[in-house]
């Protein structure tokens, strides 16, 4: 996949906003405020950050060990809770199933109230449940 179309992936998700917290890069995909994607589109270093909880880390890092890392960028304590994943040769169906999950990952930790607002939003559809 092109980086625009990781791009596109992300931003077409319900809810989701592009932003630039940190400058030109990362681009950050975030849902209810908080980021789920980071994306690193250096033409020399394509990569792609993304949350997870600490088992499907682990797993994606032991099936995938050499493209997919602990979040590079987070301190130690944070790092079990990212991925990055070098975006040369990765299988497009697994990035989309790894970004998918992120979005999942982030819903579940946003208050009830906010998941709620979400879900009663009339566009919203539920793709894991």
């Amino acid at each position: 996949m092109t980086i625009e179309e990781i791009k596109e992936y992300c931003k077409n998700k319900h809810k989701v906003t592009e932003e630039f917290p940190f400058g030109d890069v990362p681009i950050c995909y975030k849902l209810g405020g908080k980021i789920f994607a980071q994306i690193y589109p250096y033409e020399h270093d394509k990569k792609i950050t993304l949350k997870c909880t600490a088992e499907v880390g682990q797993f994606y890092r032991m099936v995938y060990p050499d493209k997919v890392v602990r979040g590079y960028h987070c301190p130690p304590i944070q790092q079990p809770y990212w991925n990055t994943i070098y975006l040369d040769d990765f299988p497009d169906d697994e990035l989309l199933n790894m970004i998918d999950l992120a979005y999942d990952t982030v819903f579940a930790k946003l208050s009830k109230k906010e998941q709620k607002r979400i879900r009663e939003d009339e566009d919203f559809i539920w793709y894991h449940q």
